[in-house]
């Protein structure tokens, strides 16, 4: 056995570790200071983190998906650190917002209905894209009392003021308000987009508690009927679950502003503190094939297209070949979302998934694998080592299948999946196209058939197929996976 960070016989892979290597420390990025510092927890028994989670009104898209996978990779770091019963992740649900009762609206339907709906979608993609649960995932509606309690404080500081059955934060009252950004107040005016209001006093003031007639939702509060501002919400469920000061906070870069600036300046006015996390994170901008994300340019992709549909490049994703791809770049960087950047992906896994024999993926991490991932978690590096691993094992070097296995577990990829949905969709590829067509026919006919609400015929035609080894998956949105019962999805 060497010693931790010291090179093999063969040099291809470095020994084993439990935590970060003797000569390494965790070091992160932070927003706040821009620069990479030292991770020193508040209590290395309850190391927390909070995200910023969706805005449940549609469904995600692909750039969402990128900030899912970073944190969750920060998350599995963290806990291979620390111990899994020593961090507390949470990542928090959106369900009150002037997009969701819009969206309801048009649609027709009850708000409840379309935050439930969107939620379930929400977690099927986030299981997809092979994200843990997180320790804590708080709804906003959940939280309207400490919201409430911390507007109150605010205004008893003189941090907040009513205003025409509104409470508003008064920015001037903060003095390092934009010390988190690093913006100058003209660059906060032009970036906030603000609302001009004849009852604010600063142009920059932003609301904490707006006014709710029905039918829109609305709650009790010493200020009339209505309901929170956005960014009060972050504030009032963080505080709640890891407290007034905590570890780590994260999110999208686009959140940067106003969004976190907002928050850290109401949760530090309210308890009179200088920060409320120690460390920001932000994740970079994605784009599309080289282009900006957009409706208009056709190429706005939801991550359930993606896994489950042939939206781009005319055929599914398995989600470990999205993740990979995702953690191919530094999480701070701009990302460019290709299709040829998920092949090379796929063609990772695949060369990887034919080195595992059964080892599992609970195993020690190689050194070098997790030096990478202690040094701001660089990803990229952490996967070329990887290749490392992959060559060593290739060559029958004792350990280093095991080796490749447990690392690709840390990041969140099962290569032992893997190797049974690739047999699988070499199987699918193999077999008879005439006993393809025919599925395909019957499974159309069972669509029909549950349109139709004609259920017994569905019944019907789901025994038909399973008699042919072929197993149906129904989705919330009406689409219908199929699969052959021995091998993954088709």
């Amino acid at each position: 056995m060497y010693a931790p960070g010291q090179t093999g016989m063969t040099g291809l892979w470095r020994d084993q570790i439990t935590g970060c290597p003797m000569d390494s420390k965790l070091t992160i990025y932070n927003t706040l200071t821009r620069q990479k510092t030292a991770f020193t927890p508040l209590d290395p028994n309850r190391v927390g983190m909070y995200a910023c989670g969706p805005t449940v009104y549609d469904q995600l898209h692909i750039g969402n998906g990128r900030m899912l996978v970073v944190f969750d990779q920060v998350f599995r770091v963290l806990r291979q650190l620390f111990g899994p019963e020593h961090v507390t992740y949470v990542r928090n649900i959106t369900d009150v917002d002037d997009k969701i009762n819009a969206k309801a609206a048009e649609r027709g339907i009850e708000i409840g209905v379309l935050t439930e709906t969107m939620i379930k979608i929400f977690h099927q993609d986030a299981a997809a894209l092979g994200c843990l649960t997180p320790t804590i995932e708080p709804r906003a509606t959940g939280h309207i009392a400490e919201m409430i309690l911390l507007i109150g404080r605010l205004l008893e500081s003189g941090h907040a003021y009513v205003a025409e059955g509104h409470v508003l934060f008064d920015v001037p009252s903060m003095a390092s308000y934009g010390r988190l950004s690093h913006r100058s107040l003209d660059e906060m005016l032009a970036g906030a987009r603000v609302e001009i209001a004849p009852y604010k006093r600063d142009p920059m003031d932003f609301v904490l508690w707006k006014p709710a007639a029905p039918p829109a939702p609305g709650w009790a509060s010493p200020w009339g009927r209505g309901r929170p501002g956005w960014h009060i919400e972050c504030s009032a469920m963080s505080w709640k679950h890891l407290g007034e000061v905590f570890d780590l906070h994260g999110g999208g870069i686009d959140l940067l502003f106003p969004h976190h600036e907002n928050e850290r300046a109401q949760t530090c006015c309210a308890f009179g503190h200088s920060e409320m996390a120690n460390i920001w994170l932000h994740n970079g901008h994605l784009q599309v094939e080289g282009e900006k994300m957009s409706k208009s340019l056709g190429n706005f992709l939801t991550i359930s297209e993606l896994w489950a549909s042939e939206t781009f490049g005319g055929r599914r994703w398995d989600g470990a070949v999205l993740r990979l791809a995702i953690l191919r770049s530094h999480y701070r960087q701009p990302m460019d979302f290709t299709v040829r950047a998920l092949e090379e992906a796929e063609r990772t896994l695949q060369g990887w998934a034919q080195l595992v024999r059964g080892e599992p993926a609970n195993g020690p991490i190689p050194g070098d694998v997790l030096a990478a991932l202690c040094d701001d978690f660089n990803t990229p590096l952490a996967i070329t080592e990887m290749h490392r691993v992959a060559l060593a094992a290739r060559q029958a070097e004792t350990g280093a299948a095991s080796g490749l296995s447990a690392a690709a577990g840390l990041l969140g990829i099962d290569l032992l999946r893997l190797q049974k949905a690739f047999a699988a969709q070499r199987g699918v590829q193999q077999a008879e196209p005439t006993a393809v067509a025919a599925i395909s026919r019957l499974v159309e006919a069972r669509n029909a058939a549950r349109l139709a609400r004609n259920w017994s015929e569905s019944d019907r035609i789901r025994a038909e197929l399973s008699a042919m080894g072929v197993v149906v998956k129904d989705r919330p949105d009406g689409t219908t996976l199929w699969e052959f019962a021995e091998h993954g999805r088709r």
